[in-house]
């Protein structure tokens, strides 16, 4: 039997992990974003919003895979979460930080397909904007957070890296999808 396939898209802000994730879900349904549990506020489409007594209890229970703050926010990936996700397909995770794939991976066996999305600074700048980010600056920092963490990360070893300006969403979506059915041994959808 196969091990559970699941995806991590990491990259910084706007460089298009819910475009693309959209996409594979259009490509095939068994694809769906992982909503992390997010204690805090803001927007809540993509997240299961939680409350600090919720985090407490994963924590108290072991079920706490990887939290981060950022925006004012604690952002969870946490064991039940995940094994409902993976219940219903393939999950999705984006991930910002490269200790967070290193936390997932280590922290919950799988098979996951590491992939890189990348834009520069000024297209996320501008993507961003044009989705009416009000926190658009906010982004730039994680931007540069997100660029100095691969900088100090040398080594991940990134399945499928992207460059989201030159390819369109499907096209990443199809590359995605033909990385999981190689690395399973079937016909990709």
């Amino acid at each position: 039997m196969n091990p559970k396939q699941g995806v991590i898209l990491y990259g910084p802000p706007a460089s298009g992990k819910d475009t693309v994730t959209a996409a594979l879900n259009e490509l095939n349904s068994k694809y769906a974003q992982f909503a992390r549990l997010k204690v805090g506020t803001g927007k809540a489409a993509g997240y299961r919003m939680g409350t600090a007594k919720q985090l407490h209890e994963l924590e108290a229970a072991g079920d706490v895979v990887y939290a981060n703050a950022r925006y004012g926010n604690t952002y969870v990936i946490d064991r039940p979460g995940v094994d409902a996700a993976f219940a219903a397909g393939v999950p999705v995770v984006h991930l910002g930080q490269v200790d967070g794939i290193r936390a997932l991976v280590n922290g919950y066996p799988a098979d996951w397909s590491l992939v890189l999305l990348w834009c520069p600074r000024e297209m996320s700048e501008q993507r961003s904007r044009e989705r009416g980010d009000s926190d658009t600056a906010a982004r730039l920092e994680a931007w540069g957070a997100t660029r100095e963490d691969l900088d100090t990360h040398p080594g991940t070893a990134w399945d499928l890296t992207v460059d989201t300006m030159a390819a369109a969403p499907q096209d990443a979506a199809r590359l995605i999808d033909q990385l999981l059915a190689q690395r399973a041994g079937a016909a990709p959808t």
